[in-house]
């Protein structure tokens, strides 16, 4: 029987951020527990074991790691987990092709592409002529080196991500046809010159629905093996960065070239409606307070930690304090106040000093008084498609603070809002709340749509602020719209 190994390494690297990534920061998870882990994960992984029994072939686990998004990897650990992927593979016995999960937006110290790099150094072990089917996160930066190395891309289709697992078993599907049936991938790129504005990444609304809903009709074509969209990640400052539309086919260069043209200028010819009006934390505030729609989602677009943020912006934090609002739940990464409350006790009040503590962009540390509710170990378990794909999660040690009938929620560990059980784990109920406040952009609405009453998307300053115009580019190619 066919053999394919199966592996990935992933990282979002906001080069924005000065915190590094290194070795420490990534979740590792080994051959051993890899299809334990990951195999019923709504995430590619997840796709590539699936497919083994779908594709009738035998998948080889190697190993799966990432870390939350944040500054750049090291070199150190880039090296380290591009020699491990490159030595298990050498170690597996007989095997035709890869299965490779990247993400497309990670940036190392001294490679800016830094998954075009990893397919490089695959390359240069393996040969041209070896599969490579690679999967890429919908916010990669796709680069010329992406294309030229790998066999084939496929790129996630939703935003929020709620498609990983299918796509994984697209590539499935592609490498058997690729080993089996003879196709030759050829692909295409065209990258328009734009940044996407991640407040119009959500893929089932415009200006994305119609490109996205154009890039699967023309997979209906016998000759189209993938028609992959991708948004770009604008918190990077690389050459690649912003919106790409890769075509592959079946041998048929013209018919990739000509339909990623078309991807790519429906994109362009509707960058005029790109338009931001977002309120300031104080306007959202006001709003929220005065809606009768419960709850209300207050969007803290500035600290979006699925986007390489701290995590503990006091912006729109600090205002529901001044504005003496009720009824809300704040989630903060403030390992330090979660020590001050271990040390109190669950019943006990506590006077805390909460958030700004990361950097001098995100606000500054609020006061805040009230009683421990509850110290939690952090894990959690999300079983419905979400955004990331991810099954098991783990914030860290955590506590709940009850300020009044509000509560302030602080964690050891940054975690995206990407699942309701971050806060059903703790007890709270987030149909009950008044007002919820979650750090991110997009990837958030999976999980928070369903149950908004009302959607307030708020303009924050910090390291995923919601306009580009508040980062200063100098790596990116020029012109640029709207930097230009």
């Amino acid at each position: 029987m066919t053999t394919i190994a199966i592996g990935g390494i992933m990282h979002e690297s906001n080069t924005f951020s000065e915190t590094p990534t290194d070795f420490a920061a990534f979740s590792q998870v080994h051959a051993s527990n890899l299809i334990k882990v990951w195999g019923e994960a709504h995430h590619e992984i997840g796709g590539f074991i699936q497919g083994a029994t779908a594709y009738g072939y035998t998948a080889y686990p190697m190993f799966m790691t990432s870390a939350t998004p944040a500054g750049r990897v090291t070199d150190d650990a880039f090296d380290r987990f591009t020699e491990m992927l490159i030595q298990h593979l050498k170690a597996a016995p007989k095997h035709e092709g890869l299965l490779l999960a990247l993400h497309g937006a990670m940036v190392a110290e001294s490679y800016p592409d830094g998954d075009g790099e990893v397919l490089r150094r695959l390359r240069d072990a393996f040969g041209q002529d070896f599969p490579i089917v690679v999967t890429l996160d919908q916010h990669a930066n796709v680069s010329e080196q992406m294309v030229a190395e790998s066999t084939a891309l496929v790129i996630y289709k939703t935003t929020p991500h709620i498609d990983q697992r299918q796509r994984g078993l697209q590539a499935a599907e592609l490498m058997m046809r690729i080993l089996q049936e003879g196709v030759t991938p050829t692909q295409a790129l065209v990258k328009p010159p734009m940044l996407l504005n991640i407040l119009y990444h959500t893929t089932n609304v415009p200006p994305m629905e119609p490109i996205l809903t154009a890039a699967k009709q023309l997979e209906a074509n016998p000759n189209v093996l993938v028609a992959n969209v991708a948004l770009g990640y604008p918190y990077a400052d690389v050459h690649e960065a912003g919106p790409s539309f890769v075509v592959v086919t079946d041998n048929d260069p013209q018919l990739a070239q000509s339909e990623a043209d078309r991807l790519s200028d429906m994109l362009w010819n509707v960058r005029g409606q790109l338009t931001l009006d977002l309120p300031d934390a104080a306007q959202a505030v006001e709003q929220a307070i005065q809606s009768e729609q419960h709850p209300v989602i207050l969007v803290e677009m500035g600290d979006n930690i699925g986007g390489g943020s701290p995590g503990d912006s006091t912006f729109i934090l600090a205002e529901l304090v001044r504005q003496e609002a009720s009824g809300y739940v704040v989630v903060v990464y403030d390992p330090e106040a979660v020590q001050t409350c271990i040390q109190a006790g669950v019943g006990n009040g506590v006077s805390l000093q909460v958030g700004g503590k990361a950097d001098n962009l995100h606000g500054d540390p609020v006061s805040i008084q009230g009683n421990v509710r509850l110290i939690h170990e952090g894990r959690y378990e999300e079983t419905q498609p979400r955004h990331g794909g991810q099954r098991y999660h783990d914030q860290g040690l955590t506590t709940v603070v009850a300020v009044k009938d509000s509560v302030v929620v602080l964690t050891s560990r940054r975690q995206t809002p990407f699942s309701l059980q971050q806060l059903l784990s703790l007890g709270i109920d987030p149909t009950a709340m008044r007002m919820i406040v979650v750090k991110a952009a997009v990837a958030y609405r999976a999980a928070y749509e369903p149950i908004a009453g009302e959607i307030i998307e708020v303009d924050t300053p910090g390291l995923t602020a919601v306009n580009p115009l508040h980062f200063e580019y100098h790596d990116v190619r020029r012109p640029l719209f709207p930097l230009d």
